[in-house]
């Protein structure tokens, strides 16, 4: 029995897990894979780390400069750099000068570890079911331990697509077709990740850490991963396809030839024959990597008689900070629904400074 289960432990999951935990909340956190952070992933392989979801903070506002602030005085981020390259469809490359990129050296994972300090999370257990239970609670069931949590209230921090087939059983129920129908109502494009490794001899040898590909039909992004590490052996790159190319290849079981296909592309494109020719190769799928239909508000919350809220960064659209300010969001709608305990967002970075 705990007061709150949160499901999902990616950025608007962990803050709004804080947030409650902080008020004085009993909370437990539930996550199927077996990392946390949700896109702000980094990837263990070959004896280095990849950042093959979100690549590095840009902070726009308040919330996310807060954040990035307090990552950089405790060492956990560092600036990476404050030009991205952008290669034009006429094969020009063009320098942009944009806001500082920052990254953490040990992986952008390391951000969301910050985050989950002192939190209950249970990884690797992924919620299959909810029901009411005739005490006026809810009910989680899990799959892996088939295991049950029962908690007062639910925030489902998962893109919502996923939320609606957890959901979209108790449409007969508990919930009303309006809020299924504005879940339902949520668009994401997909994207797929190439993680590559190369010989450290390799020549010609890019002058730039990131480039954006502009209006490529096949690729998006491209950055020297390998230059966020201390002391790299190898230089390794990620590569992020466009939304259309991910889209094409959504069912595609074997992504080893899609990658291949992207580094050819990549090759061809910068003149540098050697990004075809890796020496180590993983591809990642993100069937949820932006939300292009996004919810119109920081949270969506059910109209029934239990504390059920959904949230995430489809809920604004703005991608990390976005998720912080929809789980910073979700706390404050659970906590008016139970106790109106003392909750604000000041509390939540003073919890990160003692």
């Amino acid at each position: 029995m705990t007061d709150i289960a949160v499901i999902g432990a990616g950025m608007a999951g962990l803050v709004c897990a804080q947030q409650l935990s902080l008020a004085g909340y009993s909370v437990v956190v539930v996550e199927k894979s077996r990392g946390l952070g949700g896109r702000v992933a980094t990837r263990r392989l070959q004896g280095t780390v990849a950042d093959h979801g979100t690549c590095y903070l840009k902070p726009k506002g308040e919330l996310l400069q807060r954040f990035v602030e307090l990552l950089e005085k405790r060492q956990i981020i560092e600036v990476w750099t404050d030009k991205v390259e952008q290669f034009n469809s006429d094969s020009r490359l063009t320098t942009q000068n944009s806001a500082l990129c920052y990254v953490a050296p040990e992986g952008m994972s390391a951000i969301a570890k910050f985050l989950a300090q002192g939190l209950d999370i249970l990884l690797n257990q992924r919620a299959i079911a909810i029901n009411p239970t005739p005490e006026n609670t809810w009910r989680l069931t899990l799959e892996s331990s088939n295991a049950e949590i029962t908690a007062k209230a639910v925030v489902v921090a998962i893109p919502a697509p996923q939320a609606l087939a957890l959901l979209a059983p108790l449409s007969e129920t508990i919930l009303d077709a309006e809020f299924l129908d504005n879940l339902g109502s949520v668009e994401f494009s997909p994207s797929i990740s190439v993680m590559a490794g190369y010989p450290p001899t390799s020549q010609p040898f890019p002058n730039w850490k990131a480039l954006t590909f502009v209006n490529h039909a096949d690729l998006a992004w491209i950055g020297l991963d390998s230059s966020k590490r201390p002391h790299p052996q190898q230089p390794h790159f990620v590569l992020q396809s466009s939304a259309n190319f991910a889209q094409l290849h959504l069912e595609t079981q074997d992504l080893q030839p899609i990658g291949k296909y992207m580094l050819q592309k990549a090759a061809e494109a910068l003149s540098l024959p050697w990004l075809f020719n890796p020496d180590w190769l993983q591809v990642h799928r993100w069937r949820y990597a932006f939300p292009i239909q996004p919810w119109n508000a920081a949270f969506l919350s059910a109209t029934c008689s239990l504390p059920l809220v959904c949230c995430g960064d489809w809920c604004g659209g703005n991608l990390v900070e976005g998720a912080m300010l929809s789980g910073l969001a979700a706390a404050g709608e659970i906590n008016h629904q139970l106790r109106h305990l003392p909750l604000d967002n000041v509390k939540f970075f003073e919890l990160f400074n003692s």
